[in-house]
């Protein structure tokens, strides 16, 4: 399997027990982030660039700076919290516009934008948050957004074994928006099919017309 199409390896699910039977966290067991080499590093930075991290305004900058990155790498641990499919539903489940933002792997320049993602159930169903958090935890790394579209849409096709899955990211990259073609306001768009949402025509348009683009 290609990188750009590997799915769960940065992910550890972890079970944890709960007064109801049990409950599934999901964490990304990544190295801690080394805040004091990180302020170094960005004061070596600065130094670099001409600046002098002594002065008044950017004494401060390097501690600043070394958090933030840790925050933009670091996704939040949360509940995997399903439900037995009692009814039996086997449309599509889309949550649309769910915002994200990640780090250019090549440029370490945020890019930013929507994820829709959608799939159809088979014998359980997904707390609705719970698809804004799969995407958040893919997307608070070093990445760059094809893999980050496979990764979302083969995670819930590996925990879920839902009949199809589908995901669509639309997002600016400012690297590409800041420096060198400068095309501001430019959108990337990508997307990841799975199942039925990849290999029935009907589901495939119907998937594409809920996130608002043509199939």
């Amino acid at each position: 399997m290609t990188d750009l199409a590997s799915r769960s390896e940065l992910v550890e699910i972890a079970e944890i027990a709960d007064v109801d039977g049990r409950r599934l966290r999901v964490l990304r067991p990544d190295p801690a982030v080394d805040l004091a080499a990180a302020e170094v590093a960005v004061r070596d930075l600065l130094v670099a660039l001409g600046h002098d991290p002594a002065s008044e305004h950017l004494t401060d900058t390097p501690r600043r700076v070394a958090r933030a990155y840790a925050e933009l790498l670091t996704p939040r641990s949360f509940d995997l919290t399903t439900f037995p499919n009692e009814e039996g539903y086997d449309e599509l489940v889309l949550a649309r516009d769910i915002p994200f933002q990640s780090l250019c792997q090549h440029h370490l320049l945020p890019f930013h934008g929507v994820a829709h993602v959608g799939y159809i159930p088979n014998g359980r169903i997904l707390g609705l948050s719970k698809l804004a958090r799969v995407v958040e935890l893919f997307a608070r790394g070093l990445q760059v957004q094809e893999r980050l579209t496979c990764q979302v849409a083969g995670w819930l096709e590996e925990r879920l074994e839902p009949k199809g899955v589908g995901v669509v990211l639309e997002a600016e990259h400012l690297c590409m928006s800041l420096r060198g073609v400068k095309a501001a306001g430019s959108r990337t768009v990508t997307s990841a099919l799975r199942g039925l949402v990849r290999n029935d025509p009907r589901t495939r348009t119907e998937f594409f017309g809920l996130t608002g683009r043509a199939g």
